[in-house]
């Protein structure tokens, strides 16, 4: 089976990076991804893709991006769930960056997991 997926788009917020209990570096970023055609309404829609970054890639994201700057991003989609403490059901879906290229500079370089 193939699971990959590859979005350019701008960040919707700063990163905040942070740290696992194990130490392990992870960013959660909102991708906004601009459609590539018109709606019914002529106008262009716009798609907020909720992203997880790790280690290497989590770290210099945090450090190199901010709010505005567009990224590429290649990963995989996850599907999760949780309960909340009200009992509810929660389901998420998420790309996993495997690597992120920064868009915005003059040289654009993919940053991986190492």
């Amino acid at each position: 089976m193939i699971n990959q997926v590859v979005l350019v788009g701008r960040l919707t917020k700063d990163p905040e990076l942070r740290y696992t209990a194990d130490g392990a570096a992870v960013v959660n970023i909102t991708l906004a991804v601009t459609r590539n055609f018109r709606n019914a309404e002529g106008g262009i829609d716009t798609d907020f893709v909720q992203c997880t970054l790790w280690r290497k890639v989590a770290e210099n994201t945090a450090n190199y991006c901010r709010k505005g700057s567009i990224i590429g991003v290649m990963g995989r989609i996850q599907t999760r769930n949780y309960e909340k403490k009200d009992g509810q059901r929660v389901f998420v879906t998420e790309v996993v960056a495997e690597s992120v290229r920064f868009m915005g500079g003059k040289t654009h370089a993919w940053i991986e997991h190492s």
